[in-house]
């Protein structure tokens, strides 16, 4: 059989620069090629994200199909509603006197709820108590939780001897009765707004330590926290950004029932005298009105009714956070 001689093609200039340009190894791509595949989005990203946000949508759903936590929310909207327009719609001093004493709700337009045993307007006590007690509940809540969530965050995540030193304090908190522990503190200090909030903070910040511990020593361990380490990601990102975010859901539903806690003990401490006696609140009608009880009643059933409605909405909004945020509750929903 004849060989076949090897032939070379060549191709010209012309069909050079018709195609498609090649490139010498160590050149630099021409600014205008683009390649439009490169950019295509990561399958598994794509997967997440839209998990995550089917997630959110689900929790939602169930949240808002909740009755009970809907009408938690209505009620919680009204009283906040009235405590922004307190204010208004009561400029002057709500601890003034402004009619005879002992007028009963109905019995005068001017005063709806009536008058206390000093002649002060009971709707404009109720007003601007709603905006003391939402006050402090709110800013101690966040302030234990900042607290708790820092102090739980570093027990649980570093463990050892980290952990045994933190435990070692919350132990010493909660070994002392809380509202003991919270009558001492204002006691000592000045009975003023900031005092009671910070002094609730204090009593209410190791329950938030000690779940934040449980949740960060449970989820450490987690593929996605190892994968953050091996990656050389440091303490705090996987704190702040990979471990604390799947912790939150326990906590959401923590921080509702924190605020009717501090709503509960700042009346309690406003009852017993040691209350801002420049601000009017709740328990400080309740204890004004409490020697009167047996004639005019309504002076510690009308606070006192703000009071259980404000707490139980809370309680109504933190069940349904917590049928919303547990997977299991979600699963059989």
């Amino acid at each position: 059989m004849k060989a076949q001689p090897l032939r070379i093609y060549s191709t010209s200039e012309n069909e050079i620069s018709a195609g498609t340009p090649e490139l010498e190894p160590n050149s630099a791509p021409v600014p205008g090629d683009r390649w439009t595949h490169i950019h295509a989005p990561d399958a598994r990203t794509t997967a997440v994200a839209e998990a995550r946000r089917q997630g959110r949508g689900r929790e939602l759903k169930v949240f808002l199909s909740n009755p009970n936590a809907l009408f938690g929310i209505v009620v919680l909207a009204i009283i906040a509603v009235a405590a922004l327009l307190a204010p208004v719609l009561y400029p002057g001093d709500p601890l003034e006197m402004v009619a005879r004493p002992f007028l009963w709700p109905g019995q005068n337009a001017a005063y709806p709820l009536g008058t206390d045993s000093m002649g002060r307007d009971v709707l404009a006590g109720i007003l601007h108590g709603a905006w003391i007690s939402l006050t402090v509940g709110i800013a101690a809540t966040l302030l234990g939780l900042g607290v708790g969530v820092t102090v739980g965050a570093f027990a649980g995540y570093f463990g050892g001897l980290v952990d045994d030193l933190l435990v070692k304090l919350i132990e010493i908190f909660q070994t002392i009765p809380s509202f003991v522990l919270l009558v001492v503190l204002v006691a000592i200090a000045q009975p003023t707004t900031t005092t009671v909030t910070t002094a609730i903070a204090i009593v209410s910040w190791p329950t938030v330590a000690r779940l934040t511990r449980a949740e960060f020593r449970a989820i450490r361990e987690k593929d996605y926290v190892l994968a953050a380490r091996s990656l050389g990601f440091g303490h705090a990102r996987i704190i702040f950004r990979e471990i604390l975010p799947n912790a939150l859901p326990p906590l959401i539903v923590t921080s509702s029932v924190m605020v009717a806690s501090a709503i509960l003990m700042e009346s309690a401490l406003s009852f017993m005298g040691l209350g801002d006696p420049n601000r009017v609140s709740w328990g400080s009608m309740i204890g004004s009105g409490r020697d009167v009880i047996r004639t005019a009643w309504y002076l510690t059933a009308l606070p006192g009714l703000a009071i259980v409605f404000t707490v139980l909405a809370l309680n109504l909004i933190g069940d349904g956070l917590n049928d919303a945020l547990n997977p299991r509750f979600s699963e059989e929903r």
